[in-house]
């Protein structure tokens, strides 16, 4: 096995695309470290981006945040800006793993592992994050909902690796949230992850919506009508209730150890309420 420290993008491409082998990325390694140590992969090449300069920063960028791929989520979870402008997002980021596990995660990782109870995704998806992909053809952006393809599987090409997630502004009157479902406290996989971003008009009416949920489906779904449940609403119970049904309606499960089917669907719906809810408190205080 080959390990390579780049400290350029173009490099890091340039040792992707020319593997013949199987290469991995490592930025924190929480997961990847787990799967050498079990045998689950045996890399010929491994690239640490951590010594890639734009890898590792947080910068301000027209009303959003650009966050490398590289930065560890303890990083989003003491920075005041982004933790005034996507809450929801710190919040799932800092449910992955352990307060140590968190000061080596990255939210990058955590999409491109591709698991479909990554709980800092449908954060980002309801943020409306937006993922630039590096590669031997050049530089692109892609919706991070487009990112996994399945379960431990990606939509990059060969040569290709998030370098970036950028977290868009927003307007006032703006809130959202992250909620899942655990059989424990904390250090475990999401059954269900729900997350919920909304704005209101002046007249206090739902003007946009953005619903995702996670471990119900082969990937992190974005419910559209789970968010047109509640735009021209007040998200009142009403609205509350349709909202519930589009977010269990939307739900294509598996059985396992860990919750039934038929659990998952109803906890997906009590989730959506519940994280709207709290996504509106916020909007309101904007």
């Amino acid at each position: 096995m080959r390990y390579e420290a780049p400290e350029r993008v173009e490099t890091a491409v340039s040792l992707l695309s020319g593997e013949r082998g199987l290469a991995r990325i490592l930025a924190g390694g929480t997961d990847l470290l787990v799967q050498l140590k079990s045998g689950m992969v045996e890399p010929d090449l491994i690239v640490d981006i951590k010594k890639i300069p734009e890898m590792r920063r947080i910068g301000a960028e027209n009303g959003g945040f650009r966050i490398g791929a590289a930065v560890p989520s303890a990083e989003l979870s003491e920075h005041p800006g982004i933790r005034a402008l996507w809450p929801g997002v710190v919040e799932a980021a800092g449910l992955i793993g352990s307060t140590q596990i968190q000061g080596r995660a990255t939210i990058v990782g955590n999409l491109c592992n591709a698991s479909p109870a990554a709980d800092s995704v449908p954060a980002m998806i309801v943020a409306g994050a937006i993922a630039t992909v590096a590669g031997p053809q050049g530089r692109r952006e892609l919706p991070v909902e487009a990112i996994a393809a399945g379960p431990g599987q990606t939509s990059l090409a060969k040569g290709e690796l998030v370098i970036s997630i950028f977290l868009p502004g927003r307007p006032p009157r703006s809130g959202d949230a992250y909620l899942r479902f655990i059989p424990r406290t904390e250090m475990d996989i999401a059954v269900v992850g729900v997350g919920v971003s909304l704005t209101l008009g002046e007249d206090g009416l739902c003007t946009a919506a953005r619903v995702a949920l996670g471990a119900v489906a082969v990937r992190a779904l974005l419910v559209d009508e789970a968010a047109d449940a509640l735009i021209g609403t007040a998200v009142d119970e009403a609205a509350l209730e349709r909202l519930a049904a589009a977010a269990s309606a939307a739900c294509r499960p598996i059985d396992d150890k860990r919750g039934t089917k038929e659990f998952r669907i109803k906890v997906a719906g009590v989730l959506a309420r519940r994280a709207a809810e709290t996504a509106l408190e916020r909007a309101r205080r904007n």
